[in-house]
């Protein structure tokens, strides 16, 4: 990684005081003029970025609904075709030679600079990754659009009058040609060498049939999962009894006309494709695989740290955490072997909720709680909190066996639809007491949620950097928040606190099984077992997380060098500053810029450090 020397620090605090007492001798007018001329030039580039962010947004009718815009698209589905990435990358281009051409870097202010530096690595990047845009499943596990179009009709598309329904019933009729580009993209990808491994199938076939049981895809009782959804909704505006009689009888015949072909198309091609799938899981299988692996461990960390790199931090962070683990054994007097600990934490019913109705609403009602009681502490560590407000839910019973163990989903900018920490209590035993803490931190407050809803409400900032993410910034935040309520006295229960270390420990293991799989060729099942081996988790976990490395190569990296990058640069800035230090401040640095590559982040403490040092020299 990059690194701002020591070295260099005094040397910028000397040139910046001079640059400051060299502007004082300059005439009023010319320093006029000149900052005229750099408000000027910035301008120009920021009504460039909102200009390019708003045409991006008119040609993504989900992107809409996901910001909660209304506009005619609002029944229409995005393009997926080769054809639009073809032109999506010749817009890359034109956007890349304007930034280069026609904009002066000399003449922005600090802003506009970060800014044009932030959009001219991503087109950079993009330009970069084209060449491996078919290495990833578009139906898997994780991220299929057999479980993500229906949950999207559930959780986004809102119905607020007659019209948003027509507009639902629409993307219902457009379901068929959607899935159609999206079997075309598949059976692209299989002609280049990308083939998921046999696991997937199984997985994705369940869900995908899942949405077409019931009403009106069968004879039975019971209703389907969209058609609950939508006539749930719809009941609840304001409606003739003709005029609901007849959304119903259309939103049935869209589904059985269109949205039933599309997944029944699906599941015969998947069904097809099964027959061929193998037990290979790493990305080496991919031409040209290992170089894949590198450039995607690049992007992901936003660092240049090796494959091999990453996987001896996680052995040593595996090392660090489990004697860290041992210590909370000696606390709760607990006689045994880490492992036989691991054990009693998994098998003891006392750490989990029973696995019935009663189970899960207490488990959701206790999350709320843990999380009201966070945001009373806030005041002690940040200056700049979100508005917008968040909510606990339970993921929805038709993705639940597969979806993952918890997640956030972002509200809108205008606060119509809050933020969601979704819980999966699918199998109560994956989801302990223990846990709880950490889990609710990390993805609500003060984690996912304080950091992308501050990101949503930045002022004079281009819409692209509240929008856009870094996965090694993002969920480096996430990790950093399970440890930082332990910092103001939070996790008092020791087995707690274990809960939050069998976190960290989890995520610090990822390093490990990650590069195992896709760099050292390991198996599924070798990796199953590190994870069964090294952490007190439920043999489910493991093999959901496990299946996750294989279908997203070094995405879950990016956790653990993330947390590390902030807990580097908080201690340096500790260091350097000292008593001047206020971890208010270090924070409102981290997350009042949006999502930034670890890199830039680092230049941008670097920068608070320096102007710090600075503002005590003015007083002197």
């Amino acid at each position: 990684m990059n690194k701002i020397k020591t070295s260099i620090l005094p040397l910028l605090f000397f040139f910046t005081v001079i640059s400051c007492k060299e502007q004082k001798k300059q005439p009023d007018n010319q320093l006029s003029h000149a900052s005229q001329e750099i408000e000027e030039h910035s301008k120009k580039l920021n009504d460039w970025f909102e200009s390019q962010f708003e045409k991006e947004v008119a040609r993504s009718p989900k992107w809409q609904t996901y910001l909660g815009i209304k506009t005619e698209d609002y029944g229409k589905w995005d393009d997926i075709s080769p054809k639009r990435e073809a032109e999506d990358l010749k817009r890359t281009k034109e956007r890349l030679a304007y930034l280069i051409d026609s904009i002066d870097v000399s003449k922005l202010n600090k802003a506009a600079s970060l800014s044009y530096k932030l959009m001219k690595q991503k087109l950079e990047d993009e330009i970069k990754h084209f060449d491996y845009r078919f290495y990833n499943y578009p139906v898997n596990q994780m991220h299929g659009m057999q479980a993500e179009i229906p949950a999207f009709m559930i959780n986004m598309h809102r119905i607020e009058n007659k019209s948003d329904a027509e507009a639902y019933i629409s993307r219902l009729n457009g379901m068929n040609a959607l899935f159609a580009q999206a079997i075309e993209n598949i059976k692209m990808r299989e002609k280049n060498g990308i083939l998921p491994p046999k696991f997937v199938f199984e997985k994705v076939l369940s869900d995908s049939r899942n949405i077409i049981i019931g009403h009106p895809f069968d004879k039975s009782n019971k209703e389907s999962t969209l058609f609950a959804d939508f006539k749930s909704k719809i009941e609840k505006i304001e409606l003739t009894d003709e005029e609901q009689k007849d959304l119903i009888s259309k939103s049935e015949k869209a589904m059985i006309e269109n949205v039933m072909p599309a997944f029944k198309n699906l599941i015969t091609l998947l069904e097809d494709q099964q027959k061929r799938a193998t037990t290979e899981d790493g990305a080496w299988k991919f031409p040209k695989g290992d170089a894949f692996y590198n450039i995607a461990l690049q992007r992901i960390t936003t660092t240049d740290m090796t494959a091999e790199q990453i996987h001896k931090l996680g052995l040593k962070e595996v090392e660090r955490i489990h004697k860290e683990m041992r210590d909370i054994m000696k606390q709760v007097k607990y006689k045994g072997t880490l492992q036989d600990f691991f054990s009693y934490m998994k098998e003891d019913e006392k750490f989990y909720f029973t696995n019935t109705e009663e189970g899960k609403k207490a488990y959701l009602t206790q999350a709320v709680e843990l999380i009201d009681t966070m945001k009373s502490k806030l005041d002690e560590l940040f200056i700049t909190k979100p508005k917008a407000d968040i909510i606990v839910k339970a993921v929805e019973s038709f993705r639940e066996k597969s979806a993952g163990k918890a997640f956030y989903q972002n509200g809108t900018p205008d606060g119509s639809r809050p933020g969601t920490y979704y819980a999966n209590l699918y199998d109560m035993k994956a989801m302990p007491k223990y846990q709880m803490e950490a889990l609710a931190y990390h993805e609500g407050i003060p984690g996912h949620h304080m950091q992308i809803s501050i990101a949503q409400e930045l002022e004079d900032v281009p819409k692209f950097r509240k929008f856009g993410g870094y996965t090694a910034y993002s969920e480096g935040w996430g990790l950093y928040t399970e440890l930082l309520p332990k910092e103001i006295g939070m996790y008092s229960d020791p087995y707690s606190d274990f809960g939050r270390l069998a976190m960290e420990l989890w995520r610090a293991c990822r390093l490990v099984v990650d590069t195992g799989i896709h760099h050292k060729k390991w198996t599924r099942e070798e990796g199953i077992k590190y994870y069964k081996d090294n952490t007190p988790n439920a043999e489910s976990d493991a093999i959901k997380m496990v299946e996750r490395h294989i279908v997203m190569p070094g995405q879950a990296t990016a956790y653990k060098i993330g947390m590390n990058k902030i807990l580097e640069l908080r201690e340096n800035a500790k260091k350097k500053l000292g008593d001047k230090f206020d971890i208010r401040e270090f924070h409102d640095v981290v997350l009042t810029n949006g999502a930034v590559p670890l890199t830039i982040l680092e230049e941008l403490v670097g920068e608070w450090i320096v102007s710090k040092d600075l503002d005590q020299a003015m007083k002197q």
